[in-house]
């Protein structure tokens, strides 16, 4: 992450905590936005990778392509859900 200038350090310091807490808010939700994107971008680029083999002339997928692609994006839902599970439990377990 970058460092901030010691007067934009200032300013926070001066921000009220109703600010603060705002700020802190939209920070995260900027955060979690990231990464869907980037989780759609990895989706996005793995699927395609493994499921389309033909040149993309026609402006659809073939036959064999439709299919790979739901099931790609199928089971990789599937896996992060699993790990969110299993995250979710081993921190209710702490």
């Amino acid at each position: 992450m970058d460092s901030i200038s010691p007067e934009v350090a200032e300013g926070l310091k001066n921000l009220s905590p109703r600010d603060k807490q705002e700020l802190n808010t939209f920070v995260t939700q900027e955060n979690q936005k990231a990464q869907i994107q980037a989780t759609i971008h990895s989706l996005t680029d793995l699927c395609f990778r493994k499921c389309i083999t033909s040149k993309i002339s026609a402006g659809q997928l073939d036959r064999s392509e439709q299919p790979c692609v739901q099931n790609c994006v199928d089971r990789y839902m599937d896996a992060n859900m699993v790990v969110i599970r299993h995250l979710e439990q081993m921190r209710t377990m702490q």
